[in-house]
């Protein structure tokens, strides 16, 4: 009876050393899944954007999805198609469906603090590019928007002499735009021989193409050559459209000076016979690259600047060669382009060589 009692006593045991040891094996692998959790790779990054329209947004699109697969995360893009109210839907969604990091490229802090607010209570960090967003833990992105419009104006002011009529294409509602439109206006101040005969412009989803049919009334309304010496255009989809509308008139005297630059907008200033002759940019590509960096970073825990400004670099037409080359050639030509290290650490270096 004894021995009967003391076997069954011996199982009891192994049968609970047993279960503590499925317990324990249980909790490692708990704790490992949790420490998984916490590296960076396999991110899930939602970009929302207010629109995604021309070759400049193809390219900044393929810098962020770039930039992100070299970390070993996944991009997902929402556009709003240039309706706020649908962007800032898009921007509920992303947080709703727990993406990992949000970028956003444009939009207003009225469509958009809220959302942005609510992302980062949870948690969810947060990255905006070109938007005048102010939400604490926020960094902005922007393009040295002053810069770029300063030193366009000031090569067309070189370019006649000081004196002549332009036409401005602008937006407003729109914070890129609202900068440049500050170093118009010291501009205008600047030159009084520079009169401003015809301004216009409008975001839509045929922009270039809307530009045009303005451009056109405007070469109408003054049909001479003279009546116009140059047009200064605040986004590269306004300058596609008026070199179309320039060209198809006849009045190859006007000279177009611009402002971003993709591999379209390459072909066409390149081209001798285009009226795009300059224009003031960051490399689309790099924009987007140095966004999800500063990205990681918030992810890995690093502190980051509230407001970062993008070098941008001016093209003309005089500095390219005879023969076509694309944007991802441009910095052998012009220096700065392509290879900014905005943003870039040691560790993220690693991140990408593994």
């Amino acid at each position: 009876m004894f021995k009967k009692r003391l076997s069954i006593l011996v199982l009891v045991l192994l049968l609970v050393l047993s279960a503590c040891s499925s317990t324990s094996n249980s909790s490692k692998t708990e704790d490992e899944t949790n420490t998984d959790s916490n590296t960076l790779d396999g991110k899930r990054i939602a970009l929302i954007m207010q629109i995604n329209l021309g070759t400049f947004s193809a390219q900044y699109i393929a810098g962020v999805e770039n930039q992100v697969k070299k970390l070993g995360g996944k991009v997902t893009v929402f556009t709003g198609d240039g309706d706020l109210a649908k962007m800032a839907s898009n921007l509920d969604a992303a947080i709703n469906q727990k993406f990992d990091g949000i970028l956003i490229d444009h939009g207003t802090p009225e469509a958009l603090k809220n959302g942005v607010e609510r992302a980062i209570e949870k948690g969810i960090p947060v990255v905006a590019f070109d938007s005048t967003i102010e939400v604490p833990g926020v960094t902005v992105l922007q393009q040295g928007d002053e810069k770029m419009a300063e030193i366009t104006l000031e090569k067309l002011a070189e370019d006649i002499g000081g004196k002549g009529n332009i036409v401005k294409i602008w937006v407003a509602g729109f914070a890129p735009m609202e900068r440049r439109q500050i170093s118009y206006n010291a501009f205008i101040n600047k030159y009084s021989d520079i009169k401003e005969i015809a301004a216009f412009g409008a975001a839509s989803a045929n922009t270039a193409l809307d530009t045009q049919a303005q451009m056109e009334a405007i070469l109408k309304q003054y049909p001479n050559k003279g009546d116009i010496t140059a047009v200064w255009a605040a986004w590269d989809e306004f300058a596609k459209g008026a070199v179309r509308a320039i060209q198809q008139a006849g009045r190859d005297e006007i000279k177009v000076y611009g402002i971003d630059l993709s591999d379209e907008d390459l072909q066409i200033i390149q081209d001798p016979n285009s009226p795009w002759v300059a224009s003031a940019a960051v490399d689309p590509k790099d924009i987007g690259r140095i966004q999800v960096r500063y990205l990681y970073q918030k992810l890995h825990g690093d502190e980051t600047p509230e407001n970062v400004v993008l070098d941008p670099v001016f093209v003309t037409r005089d500095a390219l060669p005879e023969e076509q080359i694309t944007t991802d050639q441009l910095h052998e030509y012009i220096e700065g382009w392509g290879k900014s290290e905005q943003g870039y650490t040691d560790w993220l270096k690693e991140l990408e060589a593994n």
